[in-house]
């Protein structure tokens, strides 16, 4: 099996999944009366034509990115982390009490200081599906999903009692909500008249220390190890569940951050539905993304405009914004599909068979 046809292959099969996923999504349009082709750009053209819209793609792309990338470490480990909505919850929890019980300290000290209180919830959060997991043989499918909903009502409970918006009791109105949190825990605004922040750097830095880490260090190549053949990693003597939980802490705790910094970059404050679906959204990306952070930046971009875009269409062709929910299910089919696809040495082989019999057919017909 030559390289180069190795490599056309699997360009070959991106594109083609590519093209199906437009495709079904084209028909699922067309069922609802939609007009496809300007559904199609607005959603992947109109956010990119002023500053606003870019910067709105960039800034849902930063919890994007950063749920993905603790995704990516929990699924290269052997188990998959959908608690990442929970997950983010507990973190934004974890922060606005940082924030409420210390808003005198200075800027450089509150907000690492937050944010790593946030990773911590988000850690505590991924520690109980990865120790049932590893110690237990409890799915993390189940546990995962059960923990989401503790921790939307943990969330509800504090923002509707210990941490409502003492400013909501007086008017009465009694929206579930925290108060403003101190400035010194705002992140910089890095465009005036935009809600662009610093985080995008974090994100970023974040997603070279994956890099670093799956890649480059002893630890993440067990992990690796771990997820890609259980039984010849215990053969090798590694601690497959220490691994896992490791993996799980890891991953709840990026989720954590990006709740965090959700808070400090853009809400200011804890809100009902401050997650946004950030923590299933950042599963497609991460599949999107090749389970990579080379991958994971341009897919999150990606999402951020279909997300943003989305938001669009209702205003401007009267296509419902869950649409995207849609499309990101169809686009999972595809991802998965494609998978199973490319892992099948046997099919490729078999396409490498016939393409070499056709070229040299084909060579054939020209030299007579």
């Amino acid at each position: 099996m030559t390289k180069r046809f190795n490599t056309g292959y699997k360009i070959t099969v991106i594109i083609l999944s590519i093209l199906v996923a437009m495709l079904i999504g084209a028909v699922i349009l067309i069922a609802i009366g939609a007009d496809v082709l300007k559904t199609y750009l607005v959603i992947l053209t109109e956010p990119l034509k002023n500053k606003i819209g870019i910067t709105e793609v960039l800034l849902r792309m930063i919890p994007l990115t950063i749920v993905a990338l603790g995704i990516t470490v929990a699924y290269r480990s052997g188990i998959i982390n959908i608690g990442a909505e929970g997950q983010m919850a507990i973190g934004i929890l974890a922060t606005t009490a940082i924030a409420l019980l210390f808003p005198n300290l200075p800027s450089y000290v509150l907000i690492p200081f937050a944010i790593l209180a946030g990773a911590l919830g988000g850690a505590f959060w991924g520690f109980i599906p990865g120790f049932l997991k590893a110690k237990l043989e409890v799915s993390e499918l189940l546990s995962t999903v059960m923990l989401n909903y503790i921790a939307a009502q943990l969330y509800t409970f504090f923002l509707r009692g210990p941490m409502l918006d003492p400013a909501e009791l007086t008017m009465g109105s009694g929206t579930p909500q925290s108060m403003r949190l101190t400035r010194n825990l705002d992140l910089t605004r890095l465009i005036p008249g935009t809600r662009l922040h610093s985080g995008i750097f974090i994100a970023i830095a974040l997603a070279l220390l994956i890099y670093l880490l799956l890649w480059k260090t002893s630890y993440g190549f067990k992990m690796r190890a771990a997820g890609a053949q259980e039984r010849a990693a215990r053969y090798g003597g590694i601690n497959v569940p220490k691994y896992l939980i490791i993996a799980m802490v890891i991953s709840g705790a990026f989720a954590g951050m990006a709740g965090a910094i959700e808070i400090a970059g853009v809400h200011r404050r804890a809100i009902e539905g401050v997650t946004s679906g950030y923590g299933f959204s950042g599963i497609v990306v991460a599949l999107f993304g090749g389970l990579h952070p080379a991958g994971i930046l341009p897919a999150a971009f990606f999402f951020g405009l279909l997300l943003y875009g989305a938001d669009m269409t209702q205003r401007l062709v009267g296509v419902p914004a869950n649409m995207v929910q849609v499309l990101q299910g169809v686009i999972i089919l595809v991802i998965v599909s494609s998978k199973m696809i490319l892992a099948n040495p046997y099919l490729q082989q078999r396409v490498e068979t016939k393409w070499l019999a056709l070229t040299k057919q084909s060579r054939k017909e020209v030299q007579a």
